[in-house]
């Protein structure tokens, strides 16, 4: 099963926020932090798998806001 991202990535303008499919950012800002708080925001709103990437494009987090399907197990 294929999973709904939002992946946050660098552009020409500073960093994107931008969902797996779409054609334009949905979001630009200046700072990575700054695009990191917009793209959680946006993700957990829209359920989606959040991917932040490094700038050589190598993912350096992944966080999922939806149905997960490996969720973590609950401590007893």
């Amino acid at each position: 099963m294929s999973r709904d991202t939002h992946r946050i990535m660098p552009h020409e303008d500073g960093w994107q926020v931008k969902r797996d499919g779409g054609q334009r950012a949905s979001r630009v800002a200046d700072t990575k932090a700054e695009a990191e708080r917009l793209g959680r925001q946006i993700s957990r709103n829209q359920e989606t798998e959040l991917q932040v990437h490094r700038r050589d494009g190598s993912i350096h987090r992944s966080d999922s806001h939806g149905n997960d399907p490996n969720p973590p197990k609950d401590k007893a």
